[in-house]
């Protein structure tokens, strides 16, 4: 996952500025209740990610399939990030305005399945979810999806798909 991560920073640093946010190395809690979710504070160690998140036009987000999901991590940092008075702003009748509109994103998941098989049984359902119910609700679009499936090929299957997640970053896409 780091190789990846680092080879489309490589690329995209060619002709985009870039800021990196490593999530093992954040510290915050996880939340427990609904109403500290809706206070829209922000977690004071998480103002960084916060900062990147407003500044950037595009957003990557590499992950790998874990138990058929986004990483619980990953899922509690979201959980945090896409906040009332930053993602959103609640409205009359229980609707939101989407407040990180103009943002894209691309997802890149690796899997030790083929891609082929997490996307026609499985139909990707996690991308799905993630997608549509946070990166869509807050206002992110379009969302790209790159899925790496088979990730124990083999160097030579590595290779490839380090220089084509480089080029990716090459092209801010």
């Amino acid at each position: 996952m780091h190789a990846l991560a680092t080879a489309y920073v490589k690329g995209a640093e060619e002709l985009h500025e870039v800021r990196r946010i490593d999530l093992a190395k954040l510290d915050f809690p996880v939340l427990r209740d609904p109403g500290v979710w809706k206070s829209g504070k922000a977690v004071e160690s998480l103002h960084e990610v916060h900062a990147a998140v407003d500044w950037a036009d595009h957003l990557v987000i590499l992950y790998p399939l874990w138990l058929g999901d986004v990483p619980a991590l990953l899922k509690a940092l979201l959980e945090q990030v896409a906040r009332p008075g930053f993602a959103i702003q609640p409205k009359e009748h229980g609707l939101y305005t989407k407040l990180l509109k103009g943002k894209s994103a691309r997802l890149i998941v690796t899997m030790g399945m083929p891609a082929a098989a997490y996307s026609i049984f499985f139909r990707a359902h996690s991308v799905k979810s993630l997608k549509r119910n946070i990166l869509h609700f807050v206002g992110v679009s379009p969302v790209r999806v790159t899925l790496i499936g088979r990730v124990d090929k083999g160097d030579a299957y590595r290779k490839k798909w380090l220089g084509k997640v480089e080029r990716l970053g090459r092209f801010g896409r």
